[in-house]
């Protein structure tokens, strides 16, 4: 148990963790731009969507709203996944983790509260 406790305490492990993970990493994408195939033509530099080539103006303009709605929507995903681990777990956390929980959940009602109030979730908008 003593061992268990200086090794999960003392900081310096957990810089030989990063720097061992970051060296690791790199030296992985490191090799793999050798080992992976490489290939070059015309057809590598063509959109591929379906198997049928695009005709016109493939650039299409998306408005700002679009992307703030996807982010939103992860972002309260993932809120909702930790409520989900939160609600398995209420009888080993007691009342403290309960009350940590209602926090959060007012936490993200406040969120949501805010983005309604600062119009942010609103499709209508002007053409500029």
């Amino acid at each position: 148990m003593m061992i268990i406790n200086k090794l999960t305490y003392n900081p310096q492990y957990f810089i030989i963790f990063q720097f061992f993970a970051i060296i690791i990493s790199c030296l992985m994408i490191f090799i793999s731009s050798f080992l992976g195939g490489k290939s070059y033509g015309l057809d590598k530099q063509i959109p591929f969507e379906s198997g049928v080539y695009a005709y016109g103006n493939t650039k299409i303009k998306m408005h700002i709203n679009y992307y703030l709605i996807a982010i939103f929507f992860i972002i309260f995903d993932i809120e909702s996944l930790y409520l989900y681990l939160w609600s398995v777990t209420i009888k080993i956390v007691k009342l403290e983790g309960f009350t940590e929980g209602i926090l959060f959940i007012f936490t993200i009602l406040v969120t949501l509260f805010y983005l309604f109030k600062m119009k942010a979730l609103n499709w209508k908008y002007k053409n500029i």
